[in-house]
């Protein structure tokens, strides 16, 4: 029991001693100040509850007693909005070097006194960054891939400078070392800071001609920054390259054949063909190889001229060797009398296949179409197929014709028109004929070949059927549709 309570204690104790330390932290803002000589630099503190009293303590300075109201010395105002409100701070109108250091602020709340403190850095430019190259080059330059090491310096600075690499305008972040910051003291016992950092790696020939920069980022610089530099020298022998082609040479005129390499130093170059050597700045025949062209950054055109070039020539195999103190590369190339190189990864075939391809899809969509606007193939109607007039024809006429009385129906037959009388305006419900010469000249079948000029008018009995060349048109009420049969 005794140990339950003695627990239970304890933390309350450690609790309570929490919250008074909770309560008697001091917010200062900002926790470091970062300022040039001469420049202006505030601090504030805040307790969040009312302040009795605000002393701060300044490095080089004597102690100072604040208040809104009330400056104790000229050139350190009071910072804040007020004492009541929880706010005490200080602002120095000229940070000066040996303001350098911790800015203390003590402040009195409720009988008891709590403080706070910032870091005030006064900066100091440090000197213009050293490279140092740590790895000898013969003759002061370097060979490919071979291992290059270097470091840089930025001396006496406050705070320590921020180095980088760049190679031209490429940044390096691969083979950097850790920086090593070291610290000292000037004569007036201020803190300086000097940093190292060196960087390893292979050389490559892309490196060659290049500058190797190492930048020391500083508050106090004006650029913000300062740079110092070397340029690298890299040796290499001649670089190989893919097979060579070159287009549009033409035949019967001087072709020139130029090829681009890249050795340092300058390369000697010489021609192989068909088993003849033409050295640079030489002739042989109608072939002249020309010293290699600097460029510039270590590339070279080297140059073959074939004067009255022949189809011949394009069927030849030609081989520029090129050679220096660090090797030997030997480089095929190809000539053509073509206007332009074929397309990329597509020979004659593949494009042979393609049109044709093309071709087969474009007969395949035509057919298609035809099909579906002739209704052919699989686009026929077959589900539901409707009897032609033809074949009922005989049946309607049949069972037309049972219904209709002989005695009572004469049909008059005009030239150039036909009608139908009868002495009952119907025949047999549905049936209807015109009264006489009041058909329109629409219904005169201009098939059957009447003469053009009137001729008398024919009666004639109608006995079960009609004439071959006349047929009556019957109406029927519930389809208004008209069919002669």
């Amino acid at each position: 029991m005794d140990t339950k309570m003695f627990a239970k204690s304890l933390i309350s104790v450690i609790m309570l001693t929490g919250a008074l330390t909770l309560a008697q932290r001091v917010d200062v803002t900002p926790q470091q100040v970062i300022a040039r000589v001469g420049e202006p630099a505030s601090i504030l503190c805040r307790a969040g509850r009312q302040i009795q009293y605000c002393r701060i303590v300044i490095p080089g300075e004597k102690v100072l007693n604040l208040a809104p109201n009330w400056t104790q010395r000229p050139g350190f105002p009071y910072n804040g909005e007020g004492l009541q409100a929880g706010q005490c701070g200080v602002t120095i109108e000229r940070v000066k070097t040996t303001n350098h250091g911790p800015v203390e602020c003590f402040l009195g709340v409720e009988g008891d006194e709590i403080s706070g403190v910032a870091d005030l850095v006064v900066a100091l430019e440090p000197q213009r960054p050293q490279l140092e190259i740590l790895t000898q080059g013969r003759n002061g330059a370097f060979e490919v891939d071979t291992e290059f090491q270097a470091k840089c310096i930025s001396h006496d600075g406050r705070p320590p400078a921020n180095l980088t690499w760049f190679l031209d305008d490429e940044n390096i972040f691969d083979g950097l070392t850790m920086p090593e910051v070291v610290e000292s003291h000037d004569r007036n016992n201020a803190t300086l800071y000097t940093v190292v950092q060196g960087i390893q790696r292979f050389i490559r020939v892309s490196d060659d001609r290049r500058n190797l920069i190492c930048r020391a980022n500083h508050f106090s610089y004006p650029q913000g920054y300062l740079d110092s530099r070397i340029q690298l020298l890299v040796r290499y022998r001649p670089q190989p390259l893919p097979l060579v082609k070159l287009y549009g040479l033409i035949l019967g005129s001087t072709g020139l054949v130029n090829v681009t390499i890249r050795a340092n130093p300058r390369p000697l170059t010489e021609w192989h063909i068909a088993g003849n050597t033409i050295q640079q700045g030489s002739r042989n025949g109608r072939y002249e190889a020309y010293e290699p062209q600097d460029l510039g950054r270590g590339e070279f055109n080297v140059a073959l001229s074939i004067a009255g070039l022949t189809l011949e020539d394009t069927t030849k195999e030609y081989l520029l060797r090129a050679s220096n103190e660090f090797g030997t590369t030997d480089y095929q190339v190809r000539i053509s009398s073509s206007e332009a190189a074929p397309a990329a990864g597509l020979g004659v075939g593949p494009i042979i296949g393609i049109v044709i391809a093309v071709l087969v899809i474009l007969i395949i969509i035509g057919l298609i179409v035809v099909a579906r606007a002739t209704g052919r193939w699989c686009f026929s109607d077959n589900s539901g197929a409707r009897p032609s007039e033809t074949e009922h024809e005989p049946e309607a006429r049949a069972s037309l014709l049972s219904r209709i009385k002989p005695s009572s129906l004469v049909a008059k037959v005009m030239p150039g028109r036909s009608t139908i009388s009868s002495d009952s305006s119907t025949v047999n419900e549905g049936i209807s004929t015109p009264p006489p010469n009041t058909l329109s000249p629409r219904m005169v079948n201009p098939s059957i070949g009447y003469p053009a000029t009137p001729s008398p008018a024919v009666s004639t009995p109608v006995s079960g059927h009609f004439p071959d060349h006349f047929q009556p048109q019957f109406i029927n009420r519930e389809s208004k549709s008209t069919d002669i049969f």
